[in-house]
């Protein structure tokens, strides 16, 4: 019996499996305490593909692969399907887009024989042969300006929950807790929330990061991050006390930013008024106008740019580019408004009109998968 079953569910991702299949043949475990090499299995799940990856995983042979086909039914489904079908003592889950370092499993490995643990995961970096525009985008979810540094592994709020890109847990705890709920998206928190409710040893294991492509295009990126806003107040329903104020950040700046609009375009109707105003023979309060309205859209830019050249000069610090530093501006602003966005509608609409939201029954107080 393995003593890991690698579980990646894909959706019409062929050329991505095929890197991840590639990396996985690259690991090397190094005989435990009794003398025995710990092995793995690798359980492809294709979730309805239209462009199905069969093909890719035979060109795997070097590796103990399972290959399943199933209607569609999203990620979380896709991944309990493997589940059940894993013969190993873990279950570690990985999204389709990531590349495993070398030294991935064995990191793993040296982690779970140092300390007892239950579950785990790992944090998630920018390959150097990533685009410019993903890792613009890797900045804006893993750096202290923009998330608080909570997605990139070093920092975290209370307890650690790992997410399903890079996630492990033992395989008899998965059954007992019925695996993922078949939720659109928040559904790998919604599982570590009740991992950790269990009671269950939940640990970050440092070295046991992975290369994660995440989205490849701003407006992909602004509809992940705005589902991601969406869920974090359906989340708060399913597990009452686990909005916590940083969650509501996002939807601050967001506001902020809807705020300095508006005053920028008072400003700009200000300025013009004042200008049209200032053209009437001896109307000198046109040029006040102007001047003020002028002032107001300085005051409202100042605090935008300023933003702006903070996160262009750390992000060109990091990633050493100046291109992927000024990409890093539009992915900073779409990370903070599209999951503040998404906030605020959830909110409005959960908290506010009490409409019935998704994972949750307002009228039964019970969870929902209609």
């Amino acid at each position: 019996m393995p003593k890991y079953s690698v579980i990646i569910p894909v959706y019409d991702r062929p050329d991505e499996v095929d890197e991840l299949l590639t990396s996985a043949s690259k690991q090397v475990l190094a005989t435990d305490g009794d003398g025995r090499v710990p092995s793995f299995e690798v359980i492809v799940v294709e979730d309805g593909s239209t462009v199905t990856c069969e093909k890719v995983c035979r060109r795997h042979a070097d590796l103990d692969i399972k290959y399943y086909v199933k209607p569609n039914g999203g990620p979380g489904p896709a991944r309990n399907y493997g589940a059940e079908r894993a013969t190993g003592e873990w279950l570690i889950v990985l999204d389709s887009d990531v590349i495993l370092p070398p030294g991935y499993l064995q990191a793993i490995d040296d982690e779970l024989a140092a300390a007892p643990a239950d579950a785990f995961g790992g944090p998630d970096r920018a390959h150097p042969d990533f685009t410019p525009t993903q890792k613009a985008i890797n900045y804006a979810m893993t750096s202290f300006f923009t998330t608080g540094g909570i997605r990139g592994g070093k920092q975290k709020l209370d307890r650690f929950y790992p997410r399903s890109f890079n996630m492990g847990v033992r395989a008899d705890l998965w059954r007992r807790l019925g695996g993922f709920r078949p939720m659109r998206f928040g559904e790998d928190i919604d599982f570590s929330y009740r991992i950790v409710e269990s009671g269950a040893r939940c640990r970050l294991f440092p070295r046991a990061w992975v290369w994660h492509k995440r989205r490849t295009d701003f407006r992909k990126f602004f509809r992940q991050v705005r589902n991601s806003g969406i869920a974090r107040i359906n989340l708060h329903l399913l597990h009452p006390g686990t909005l916590k104020v940083v969650h509501a950040l996002p939807a601050v700046f967001t506001t902020g930013v809807a705020g300095l609009a508006l005053v920028f375009a008072a400003g700009a109707v200000l300025t013009v008024a004042g200008l049209v105003a200032g053209c009437q023979p001896g109307c000198n309060m046109g040029l006040i106008l102007a001047y003020g309205g002028a002032a107001l859209m300085v005051c409202a830019l100042l605090p935008l740019l300023l933003y702006a050249i903070i996160i262009a000069c750390d992000s060109t610090l990091r990633n050493r580019s100046l291109h992927v530093g000024l990409l890093s501006v539009p992915a900073a602003f779409i990370q903070l408004t599209g999951y503040g966005s998404g906030f605020l509608s959830a909110a409005w609409k959960r908290l506010v009109l009490r409409q019935k939201g998704e994972g949750f029954d307002f009228s039964s107080n019970q969870t929902f998968y209609g």
